[in-house]
């Protein structure tokens, strides 16, 4: 289970992002969180796993207090705790299969890594995670030949190699289109339902999230608006969410 209560965060400037905000994602669910820019998706993403710091508050893993953890302790919570960012942040001269290796970094000998001495089993899970998303066939590509949609799959792949209990995914697909969207948004649904892996997500879409999700949370302005099944938002509910005069955007 993963849970946030009372989670704050006031940033240098005076800036609120988060305020007061209390959640209890139970595993397995597949959790999208909307909101307009600003309104605070991925500072709360960030502070689940503690790229940024809460003000105050509290998140806690299987009931362990993710925010009072200590370096060597954090550093163990955040393999549990996998992340898929918007720009994929791959090492774009690298090979893809080097890519996704580094994924494992955080179990494996770290001079035998950086000197390229994989251990068998590391490469196989590697090669498996590829294959699982589509792209075994890509492995020895350099990353920066790949297109947007197979670079969010490296990403994804290497991701895995965590073996992580929890996925977040800040806008996985706001750079890509429609068709690449639903792709690798398909991606992260078979992660979930075959894996059990609990999924936090933000989206701009609220069609894809009314198509993904098992439950959605929509923030404003650092607060928690609404949390609801999807096909419960409305056109009221739309509009309290991102303003009166929103109009929504379909992903087909």
């Amino acid at each position: 289970m993963l849970e946030t209560r009372g989670l704050t965060k006031v940033f240098p400037n005076g800036t609120r992002a988060l305020n007061d905000l209390s959640v209890t994602i139970p595993d397995g669910q597949f959790v999208v969180v909307i909101g307009l820019s600003g309104s605070g998706k991925s500072t709360f993403l960030r502070c689940l796993n503690r790229l940024v710091e809460p003000t105050s508050g509290t998140v806690l893993l299987d009931g362990k207090d993710v925010t009072a953890a200590p370096a060597d302790k954090l550093r163990q919570i955040r393999m549990q705790i996998g992340m898929i960012f918007q720009q994929f942040n791959l090492i774009r001269r690298e090979s893809v299969l080097t890519n996704v290796l580094t994924g494992a970094l955080g179990t494996a000998s770290l001079p035998a890594s950086l000197a390229g001495r994989w251990p068998a089993a590391v490469m196989e899970r590697a090669m498996a995670n590829l294959d699982r998303v589509g792209i075994a066939e890509k492995a020895h590509q350099r990353a920066d030949t790949l297109s947007g949609g197979q670079q969010q799959r490296v990403a994804i792949a290497r991701t895995l190699m965590q073996q992580p209990r929890v996925l977040l995914a800040d806008e996985p697909v706001a750079s890509l289109d429609p068709a690449t969207s639903h792709s690798v948004m398909r991606y992260v649904e078979q992660i979930n339902k075959e894996d059990g892996i609990t999924v936090v997500c933000n989206l701009h879409f609220l069609s894809l999230a009314r198509r993904y999700a098992d439950r959605v949370l929509a923030l404003r302005g650092g607060e928690l608006v609404a949390d609801l099944l999807p096909n419960a938002i409305d056109e009221a509910k739309f509009k309290e969410i991102y303003g009166e005069d929103a109009m929504e955007v379909e992903v087909a």
